[in-house]
């Protein structure tokens, strides 16, 4: 039996209650369960899971991950939004929040990347819907480059659905 998706990811922050803050402020997570000071499980928007997101606190004194430095581990999470519009939106919020780190066009995709108050690294991405998917995305796809959000609004359409779950046409 192949695996279709994420569940959901869990992280262990520094601080719960300022991550919770971040998650449901800015990229609009709702809290589903809170364990006192120890934990809280948080719903995506538009999920239907349980929960997508467990938050574990490790305290003041935790240090910085140095996964992809100096030890192996995890690098980001992605997570789809629906819209340019959505899209949009988050950076706002990312950059309000001076949590946004980048912006990439990867040709089929359009992300942003961010990091939480505890200095985890995630991605936000909307993708080209697969009846959209010209030569000049798949062309794109094969670098990366900075990302023109209002380019991508002219191009696309600032309510154009994602092609949620499919960057790449299949192959033949």
């Amino acid at each position: 039996m192949p695996i279709q998706r994420l569940n959901h990811a869990v992280l262990h922050v520094s601080d719960l209650t300022e991550a919770v803050a971040f998650y449901t402020d800015v990229l609009g997570f709702r809290v589903k369960l809170e364990m006192g000071n120890q934990a809280a499980f948080l719903q995506a928007d538009a999920s239907t899971n349980d929960h997508d997101l467990g938050l574990f606190q490790m305290g003041p004194g935790a240090q910085p991950s140095d996964a992809g430095r100096r030890t192996v581990g995890l690098y980001h999470l992605a997570w789809e939004v629906q819209t340019l519009a959505d899209l949009a939106e988050i950076a706002q919020k990312l950059s309000a929040a001076n949590a946004l780190v980048g912006a990439s066009d990867h040709g089929s995709t359009k992300s942003l990347y961010g990091k939480d108050p505890s200095g985890i690294e995630f991605e936000i991405v909307w993708l080209v819907p697969l009846e959209l998917l010209d030569a000049a995305a798949i062309e794109g796809s094969k670098s990366i480059g900075p990302l023109d959000l209002q380019k991508e609004i002219d191009r696309y359409g600032i309510g154009t659905l994602s092609g949620v779950g499919v960057s790449s046409p299949a192959k033949v």
